[in-house]
């Protein structure tokens, strides 16, 4: 007997729920990919067409009332689903925060599709606050190389009102001048022959304001794929604007090390986030 695959939009990555956002059809703009998505290897989905969220809950006991939306990356073409996504979730559970995986819409040159989703998965959670037993003024978001310029990029362009509460940037991909970006991710985003002017326009460490978020960046020297003066330049114009940051770059590891127990410093920066974390609850 057949047995039929279960849709990728209702993956099992052992979430307490999962919300479906929307798809290329009912969300205000469609990304053009009529490829159907499919799991290029154990975890890292690809031509993703339809915006879902994997809902992880606190338990009541442990719970914070933070919660915290995670972008995955993969270069604004695939998501990481599992090292980048359902573990750091699983993890986070155990300190209390609820999460959100957000298997997001890959842009494919239309800018706007995974700020949509972002957005639209902080407006999910806060929806859900009393259900999930959160603080809607509490829900931050998390995002790893593409999906930490994901999560920067819906902190400074998000709606008024409607921005998280706090960022977490792994690695993130922040500039997209020559020489110091991540080209893939910044083609895939703006599409390959974008102008000067328009990579200027999302290199978000020019889009900071008074309004952006509290953020905590966590990067190794060692990355060879994202250069470290990336979250340098966004750490320093935080700091020009008085918005409350921490930035901490550990002397060896790879690009896009995650939740992956090989990383040397795992311990540490688990230790540094719980400790911000902690700090910004008490506010």
């Amino acid at each position: 007997m057949m047995v039929a695959a279960m849709p990728l939009w209702a993956q099992d990555y052992h979430q307490d729920r999962t919300v479906k956002i929307w798809d290329n059809s009912s969300a205000p703009h469609s990304n053009g990919i009529t490829e159907k998505e499919y799991e290029r290897s154990k975890g890292i989905i690809t031509s993703i067409t339809e915006a879902t969220l994997y809902i992880y809950e606190a338990d009541k006991e442990k719970a914070t009332g933070q919660a915290i939306v995670i972008c995955p990356g993969g270069g604004y073409i695939n998501a990481c689903m599992d090292y980048e996504g359902y573990m750091m979730a699983e993890w986070l559970n155990t300190q209390g925060i609820t999460c959100g995986v957000l298997k997001y819409r890959m842009p494919n040159g239309h800018k706007e599709v995974p700020l949509e989703d972002a957005v639209e998965a902080l407006r999910t959670m806060r929806k859900m606050s009393k259900e999930l037993n959160i603080d809607p003024a509490k829900v931050g978001i998390m995002g790893f190389s593409a999906g930490g310029h994901l999560a920067a990029y819906t902190s400074n362009f998000a709606p008024e009102g409607e921005k998280p509460a706090f960022s977490i940037l792994f690695y993130p991909v922040i500039t997209g001048e020559w020489g110091l970006c991540h080209k893939g991710s910044f083609d895939n985003l703006l599409g390959a022959d974008a102008s000067e002017t328009l990579r200027a326009e999302y290199s978000l460490e020019n889009r900071i304001t008074k309004s952006t978020p509290p953020a905590l960046l966590l990067l190794s020297d060692h990355d060879t794929v994202v250069p470290t003066i990336s979250s340098i330049r966004y750490y320093n114009a935080l700091k020009k604007h008085g918005i409350e940051a921490a930035m901490h770059i550990y002397p060896e590891g790879y690009h896009g090390w995650g939740i992956r127990e090989d990383f040397p410093y795992i311990k540490q920066w688990q230790a540094a986030m719980v400790d911000w974390l902690a700090g910004l609850n008490k506010k």
